[in-house]
């Protein structure tokens, strides 16, 4: 039988151990404007030692600079300790910046002036308040008005709402997932919920479909198009035929076929096809189309003569400050009670916070002039000057961690002489020219989308007619990446965007 031993060994092991510090500030990295907004706000709530300083509030006192100077040089000792503390692990828990002499810092920091940098107002583009406040008309609210307005029964308007509440955005009638698996329709599944008869259902579909817009609440393409010629009284017989029995060859505009099946010239075909093209596929787009999203960017890239001037965006966010009230509380606190213990733990939190904030800053601004220094051309003449980057360009450019350049990107926007774009933006892979140097994926987008705008629209250029024209300009693509980026710009294919009228 074997023998069991306990045995006694040492190993010694290397591993990156996170503080609540630093996941503070790597969560701080990848927040939005918004988002940080809520965080500060939230912090503000939770910790009494943080306040906002009031806009405008400057040091008024004598010798307000000498006392800024000694603040600063303050916090860099502050910020050397808590780093070498993290480093070499001299003391762990809620230790490491007990030593600090909080009231000689906090004397400082109240006297200090608040910093004041370089702030811009873009007012012009912010949205009037009339857009901000302005709720648009849903299609559901548009329909239940005509729904009380109209003479039906009490009961019938309970069914009519229903229906309305059925629809789903492009203001078609659908059964929802589970009953479309048991093979159930919406017509069945709103009589089995409301304990009604499918004729009653059907009857008062009838009177919605007439609603405005017309051919809403119909269950198919084709009942939506039938309802609204009926409702046109369009007299054109050829036209009923075509949208009942055709509709997939008036997709695909085979229109040779549609001669064949109904015997009738190219000409009379046509003429009911540009009658069919005045009807609403999607009745209920118009309502279903959200507005413009406007975006307040984080960062600003202004253009100064022959070169660009790069500002950050700290409007709206609060300018975090420590409370006076807890300063003088700390001083009259006695040493070592659970008052002074409490403070000084707030104000650990409280330190960590701006200097996480700042930090934040301070990389937005760092990545965002790497970007402008690699893709110059693009803010000189636009996107079709636009170079292959990727992250690992500007971590190494930088000193970074390619993470860290990412969540600094994400979900971040700069306003440019191009237009307002997200960080993310920059970073595209690059396609080989035929003369062996290369081009920045999102500029052939847009050499496609030039390309499309430009053609004949009577005779749409083919995806490998695009990849003939590129070839042209010493860009080799293949045919398949034609569509694929065609598809990314929502561009048809060429079959489809073919105009005959």
């Amino acid at each position: 039988m074997p023998e069991l031993r306990q045995v006694l060994s040492l190993k010694q092991t290397l591993q990156l151990v996170m503080t609540p510090q630093l996941q503070q500030a790597i969560k701080l990295l990848q927040l939005c404007r918004l988002e940080l907004n809520d965080l500060v706000h939230k912090e503000m709530l939770e910790n009494p030692v943080l306040e906002d300083t009031p806009e405008g509030q400057a040091g008024s006192e004598e010798g307000a600079s000498t006392a800024a100077e000694r603040a600063e040089e303050t916090k860099e000792k502050i910020a050397e300790r808590i780093e070498r503390i993290e480093q070499t692990g001299e003391v762990k828990g809620d230790q490491g910046v007990a030593d600090i002499d909080w009231e000689q810092y906090l004397e400082q920091y109240a006297s200090a002036p608040p910093s004041v940098g370089p702030r811009v107002r873009p007012s012009e583009d912010l949205p009037s308040y009339e857009n901000v406040v302005a709720k648009k008309t849903c299609l559901s609210d548009h329909l239940s008005w005509q729904l009380r307005l109209s003479d039906l029964a009490e009961d019938d308007q309970a069914i009519g709402a229903q229906i309305i509440m059925s629809l789903n955005s492009d203001g078609y009638l659908v059964a929802d997932d589970e009953d479309r698996l048991s093979g159930k329709t919406a017509v069945m599944s709103i009589s089995e919920s409301m304990e009604v008869p499918e004729g009653d259902v059907e009857r008062v579909l009838k009177v919605v479909q007439q609603f405005d817009p017309v051919g809403v609440a119909a269950r198919n393409l084709k009942e939506s198009l039938l309802t609204q010629a009926s409702h046109l009284k369009i007299e054109n017989g050829l036209v009923y035929a075509i949208i009942e029995s055709h509709l997939p060859q008036l997709e695909r505009k085979n229109f040779q076929a549609i001669v064949r099946a109904l015997k009738v010239s190219r000409e009379e075909v046509l003429e009911a096809v540009k009658l069919i093209a005045q009807l609403e596929p999607r009745p209920g787009r118009i309502y279903a189309e959200e507005g413009p999203q406007y975006i307040t960017p984080d960062i600003y890239v202004y253009r100064l003569e022959d070169d660009y001037v790069i500002v950050l965006n700290e409007d709206g966010l609060p300018k975090l400050r420590i409370s006076s009230y807890y300063r003088k509380a700390l001083s009259q606190a006695s040493r070592g009670g659970e008052t002074r213990n409490y403070i000084q733990g707030k104000l650990r939190s409280a330190v960590w916070l701006i200097r996480s904030i700042h930090q934040r800053q301070r990389t937005i601004y760092r990545v965002t002039e790497s970007i402008v220094k690699f893709q110059r051309k693009f803010f000189d003449k636009g996107i079709a000057h636009l170079k292959p980057l990727v992250l690992r360009d500007v971590a190494e450019d930088l000193g970074l961690h390619e993470s860290t350049v990412s969540r600094v990107t994400t979900n971040k926007y700069v306003h440019t002489p191009q237009g307002i774009l997200e960080l993310k933006f920059f970073f595209n892979s690059g396609i080989r020219r035929t003369n062996g140097d290369d081009v920045a994926s999102e500029s052939v987008k847009e050499k496609i989308r030039q390309i499309v705008v430009g053609e004949n629209q009577e005779k749409p250029l083919s995806d490998r007619e695009i990849v003939e024209l590129l070839k042209q300009q010493n860009i080799k693509i293949a045919r398949r990446t034609v569509a694929k980026y065609r598809e990314m710009l929502g561009i048809l294919p060429s079959i489809k965007r073919k105009k005959l009228f």
